[in-house]
């Protein structure tokens, strides 16, 4: 690099405005981690490197003057749009880097009602788009716990998974076009077809990038009936685990479709289902769409589920009370934190997935483990799981670990617990042939394992970066480990 702190802010101030260039300590220190640092973050503690600036960026060709500016003087930068990263992909991890807050480009572009697509800007709140599209009857499908608070760049750029996915897909199984801007400033538009087989689908060089190789400015996503009329929900208890992944593959193989289709185990459904759950795991499916189709759906998982004398009935209204206090916004993360400050009780998550004859070893081993291997042990408050995706070949399985932080500074606490659970959880993955990631992204804190999740493959991984990023200014030390 080039140039100094004050030249770089300096050179952006002339190419966007003053106004947009912000360098207020406090904001700087908040744009330099994400959730994957909170314990530090609500203690008001920050040990990464601040970044020059944060850009307040408009339009498209905003972000590609800027980019290309970066680029041509070798200035890291951090793409980010509405902050709910949970995997320290938002870190700025080098001296003097640039983060890109897209969130001003929040237009939605076009509601095609008769093609069933949606477009917006990468900076449009999920929740905003949702709420107009609900109002003429229609849904993206998406719906993530952040919906409240994720916007549609993040979503494509960390290959955001959405509570009702069994149904209606992932993103990568919602975005129609893109258009996105490379390290160069290059503007390049993918165009809203419903598939062809023009070569590689070059869609997924940019899904899921996490803002390593390019900044995501606009996505078109398909949309769905709405028809929360016909939602029907079903919860069972039962005695462990391996039986409610059973039921999960009968539903999924047998083909049946049902927005919703989780399983938790014991302590990790006594966050939730005290009230009926009395120290069993509990299995929750919804069935929705047309009538006819969430009534078959509905009967077609009661007749599985009947094959499994275990499994206890209870009552959908409890249920469907759950289902209704699913998603996070602003007014429960500041709840959360206010808890932190007051407990110095953390809670934590780690999402991987496998197929069917693995997951139920990894969520095994992974327990084990953790009870018998991690240090401060001791001090874990809740140590459990559910799975919330499933496929025909397999399911997902989300690891939920809460832990009392004892005897260390705030900036201590993630390498004393957080990074050390991590690993475990990372390790037994990989090792029984799964995913290290499922949907939250590799951020900054899996990467160490990215060669290792890829195998052979990472060749073609690699080869992206060194392509469309060879001066490496695009979110150093995400998805790539930075070699040493």
């Amino acid at each position: 690099m080039s140039l100094s702190r004050e030249a770089i802010v300096d050179h952006l101030k002339e190419i966007v405005g003053p106004a947009q260039v912000i360098t207020d300590e406090e904001v700087l220190k908040k744009n330099s981690v994400d959730r994957f640092r909170k314990y530090a973050d609500i203690h008001n503690v920050f040990t990464l490197p601040l970044p020059a600036a944060v850009v307040k960026l408009h339009n498209t060709q905003q972000v590609s003057d800027v980019l290309a500016f970066l680029n041509k003087h070798e200035i890291n930068c951090v793409p980010r749009t509405g902050a709910s990263a949970t995997e320290g992909g938002l870190e700025t991890v080098v001296k003097n880097s640039v983060v890109l807050d897209g969130s001003g480009l929040n237009k939605i572009v076009k509601i095609d009602i008769r093609n069933m697509q949606a477009t917006a800007q990468c900076g449009v709140p999920l929740e905003v788009l949702e709420n107009q599209l609900r109002a003429q009857g229609y849904t993206t499908g998406h719906s993530p716990q952040s919906k409240p608070l994720a916007q549609m760049g993040g979503l494509v750029a960390t290959r955001s998974i959405g509570q009702f996915s069994t149904l209606y897909g992932a993103i990568e199984d919602m975005v129609v076009g893109l258009e996105a801007v490379f390290p160069d400033g290059k503007i390049t538009r993918i165009k809203n077809v419903p598939r062809r087989a023009a070569g590689p689908d070059i869609r997924h060089v940019i899904i899921g990038n996490e803002g390593a190789l390019c900044y995501i400015t606009e996505v078109t996503v398909k949309i769905f009936k709405y028809m929360p009329e016909n939602n029907l929900f079903y919860g069972y208890t039962l005695e462990n685990m391996q039986t409610g992944f059973d039921i999960l593959r009968e539903v999924m193989v047998d083909g049946y479709r049902p927005s919703i289709a989780r399983l938790y185990d014991a302590e990790d459904g006594s966050q939730h289902f005290t009230h009926f759950a009395d120290g069993k795991c509990v299995l929750i499916f919804m069935a929705e769409g047309t009538p006819g189709i969430a009534r078959a759906t509905g009967a077609g998982i009661e007749g599985i589920v009947a094959q499994h004398p275990e499994c206890q009935k209870v009552d959908s209204a409890l249920i469907e009370r759950w289902f209704n206090h699913l998603n996070w916004g602003p007014e429960k993360v500041a709840a959360e934190r206010e808890q932190i400050l007051k407990t110095n009780n953390m809670g934590f998550t780690t999402e991987v997935s496998g197929d069917w004859s693995s997951i139920h070893t990894i969520y095994e081993n992974v327990i084990r483990r953790i009870r018998d291997e991690f240090p401060h042990a001791d001090d874990i408050t809740l140590l459990g799981g559910h799975s919330s995706h499933s496929y025909i070949n397999g399911t997902n399985m989300y690891f939920v670990y809460d832990y009392n932080v004892m005897d260390c500074k705030p900036e201590e606490e993630i390498n004393k617990y957080h990074n050390p659970l991590n690993k475990i959880i990372v390790e037994e993955t990989i090792k029984q042939g799964g995913s290290m990631v499922h949907h939250h992204g590799i951020g900054k804190h899996r990467t160490h394992w990215t060669k290792d999740e890829h195998g052979s493959a990472y060749y073609i991984l690699k080869a992206l970066k060194d392509v469309y990023d060879p001066k490496g200014i695009m979110n150093a030390g995400t998805i790539y480990p930075i070699e040493k």
